[in-house]
């Protein structure tokens, strides 16, 4: 079974970028529908990115276009993601997933995920 190690989370001013990193371990992120989704602590989780290997194209949630960038370090067997122009309702706890299934360009679900890096938005 794979883990993950989310890092590079903290609190940042509204208005400001960050850039989140994914560490996998035990399976090749190549060769694995990976992704990104945020839960806030009494709402739902909120899907952001999947990157499908069945036509290495990443799909981002609907909520999140324009803002949120995801790529992929095969050599190093990560992932990222860049998030700019952050804004307060960007604060959740945001998480490193994989086997996420989308279907009809809508992002369904994720299979297993890493304890989640924290990140905060307040001025």
């Amino acid at each position: 079974q794979g883990q993950f190690v989310e890092s590079g989370g903290g609190l940042v001013q509204p208005g400001g970028s960050l850039r989140l990193s994914c560490e996998a371990s035990g399976f090749r992120v190549p060769y694995h529908n990976i992704g990104w989704f945020r839960q806030v602590p009494g709402k739902g989780r909120q899907a952001i990115s999947c990157l499908s290997t069945l036509d290495d194209h990443i799909y981002y949630g609907d909520s999140v276009k324009g803002r949120f960038t995801m790529g992929r370090d095969n050599a190093k067997n990560t992932v990222h993601l860049q998030i700019d122009s952050l804004r307060p309702d960007d604060t959740a706890v945001y998480h490193c997933a994989t086997d996420c299934s989308v279907v009809g360009g809508r992002i369904l679900g994720f299979g297993s995920w890493g304890q989640g890096t924290q990140v905060t938005v307040s001025s």
